[in-house]
């Protein structure tokens, strides 16, 4: 499945539109966790080259969904008379966090078009998909001959 373009950006600020609007019920903790989170975004936004900031991103994304279901379902509002305001600001946050784990496949594919591998290899899977240019001491392999393509001959350094 191919999944559509998204600027991070666009990710970014319809999270912060929709926090924005459900912190109109929700206040402190729930503002906290989503700002912090949202701080993180835009570092990954300044940061185009760095698996760190997205990867930050992304483990935060999924821990404010997990956040969130708790601050919603705690605080939410059980009075008879609600208002029209806390209606709309718990829809609000309800939709952000609907939205969330869509947002969260958009950005785990922008982290693994900077680079970043899943860390979760236990080995039962099948073979490491990890390639490393460096070679061990102990390795049984012969290390390539350097100055085998010098002048279409193998000489060594010796015989010039």
């Amino acid at each position: 499945m191919e999944l559509p373009v998204v600027n991070l950006k666009m990710i970014i600020l319809a999270h912060w539109l929709l926090t924005t609007w459900g912190c109109l019920v929700f206040f402190s903790s729930y503002a906290w966790a989503n700002f912090t989170i949202l701080a993180v975004g835009v570092w990954a936004v300044a940061q185009r080259d760095s698996i760190d900031a997205i990867s930050m991103f992304l483990g935060g994304l999924v821990t404010t969904i997990f956040l969130d279901i708790v601050h919603i379902s705690i605080f939410y509002p059980r009075s008879n008379n609600i208002t029209d305001t806390v209606r709309f600001g718990a829809g609000m946050a309800i939709l952000s966090l609907l939205l969330k784990p869509f947002s969260c496949c958009l950005v785990y594919h922008m982290y693994r078009e900077r680079g970043g591998m899943l860390p979760l290899h236990t080995g039962f899977l099948g073979p490491s998909q990890e390639h490393s240019a460096y070679q061990t001491i102990d390795s049984p392999e012969a290390p390539a001959d350097l100055y085998a393509g010098r002048e279409g001959k193998g000489h060594s350094p010796q015989e010039y």
